[in-house]
C-alpha cells in the first residue's frame, strides 16, 4: 500500500468529552481526532473551553465523561501560551533548555542545538532569556517543545506577544516543522486571521463543537460567523483580481492600446494585507 493510500496514523481520539465543575459546564460532548502530519487549530471566544480541552488532551485534567484514546508511548511536546522569567535570574537559553531535558550539559548540547537550528535561533544559545524579544521567546518555547522529538506538538497561542509579521513567519515555521518531522500539531488560537494558511482542520469550540472542517468552509459556517462576526470573516477572505492593465514600477497603470481589452484572463490572488497595501487602480 502506498503512503497516499495508507489511513492516517491516529495519535489521539476523543469522543463525547464532557467536563463539569459543580453546576458549571465547561465542555459538552466534544469529539476530535489528532493525526500524525496534520495541523488542527482550535478556535473560540474567551471562556469557550479551549484551555480546558487542551488540559484533558495532555492528561492534566480528567474528563467528567467521554473517552480519550492515545497512541501507546505517545510523546507530546507542549508550548505554553507565555512564560514569565524574572529579569534578575541569570538564565541563558542553553540553560533553560537543559533544565527541560534534565540531562548533563555534555549530553544535552547536540539535542539543544538541533532544536534551536530547527527554529532558526541557534545564534541565541548563550543569550539571557529575559533579553529576548517576544518572537525570540516564542521560538525558544517552540524549541523546548521539540527537544524530545514529539509525535504531537500542542501549542497554546504560539504567537502570543509577537507582531503581525512575526506571527506569519512563526506559523510558517510550525508548518515547516510538521513537514520535516511528520508530527501532529494541535494549536489554540482566537481566530483564523493568519493561522488559516497553516491549518488543515479547524475546530470551532464554544463549550461544544460549533463547526469543524477545512478553514475555508468553517469561515462560511453560520456558527462561526455568529461567534466572530462578518468583519473577521471578510478580513481573511481570499481576493481575486482580474487584470486588464499593467503597472509601472511605481504601481501606476500604464496606458496602452491593449488597455481597453477587458477580461484578459490574467488572474492574481492576494492576501487581505496585500490588498490594503496595493495602490488604487486607476483605469484610462
Amino acid at each position: 500500500m502506498t503512503d497516499a493510500l495508507k489511513p492516517p496514523q491516529s495519535l489521539i481520539q476523543a469522543t463525547d468529552l464532557c467536563l463539569q465543575f459543580g453546576e458549571r459546564q465547561i465542555l459538552n460532548n466534544v469529539s476530535l481526532n489528532l493525526n500524525a502530519g496534520e495541523i488542527v487549530t482550535l478556535i473560540g471566544p474567551n471562556g469557550a473551553g479551549k484551555t480546558s480541552l487542551v488540559r484533558v488532551v495532555l492528561g492534566l485534567q480528567a474528563a467528567s465523561q467521554g473517552t480519550l484514546t492515545r497512541q501507546p508511548n505517545l510523546r507530546i511536546g507542549y508550548m505554553p501560551q507565555k512564560l514569565h522569567i524574572e529579569a534578575s535570574l541569570p538564565l541563558s537559553v542553553k540553560r533553560f533548555l537543559q533544565l527541560a531535558l534534565r540531562r548533563k550539559s555534555a549530553d544535552s548540547l547536540p539535542v539543544i542545538l538541533e532544536s534551536l537550528q530547527l527554529t532558526g535561533i541557534e545564534h541565541l544559545i548563550n543569550n539571557p532569556m529575559h533579553t529576548l524579544s517576544g518572537g525570540e521567546t516564542q521560538r525558544v518555547l517552540l524549541a523546548r517543545a521539540l527537544l524530545r522529538n514529539p509525535d504531537l506538538l500542542v501549542l497554546d497561542e504560539p504567537v502570543q506577544g509577537v507582531d503581525v509579521a512575526g506571527q506569519s513567519r512563526l506559523y510558517q515555521l510550525i508548518a515547516d516543522i510538521r513537514d520535516q518531522r511528520g508530527c501532529g500539531v494541535l494549536m489554540v488560537s482566537h481566530d483564523l486571521h493568519l493561522v488559516m494558511a497553516a491549518t488543515d482542520t479547524v475546530i470551532c469550540l464554544n463549550q461544544h463543537v460549533c463547526c469543524h472542517g477545512h478553514p475555508s468552509s468553517v469561515t462560511e459556517d453560520p456558527a462561526y460567523l455568529e461567534l466572530f462576526g462578518q468583519t473577521t470573516h471578510s478580513g481573511i477572505a481570499v481576493y481575486t483580481h482580474h487584470h486588464d492593465h499593467h503597472h509601472d514600477i511605481h504601481g501606476d497603470v500604464e496606458v496602452s492600446d491593449s488597455a481597453a481589452v477587458h477580461e484578459s484572463g490574467c488572474e492574481h490572488t492576494h492576501s487581505p494585507a496585500h490588498n490594503r497595501d496595493d495602490k488604487e487602480h486607476r483605469h484610462a
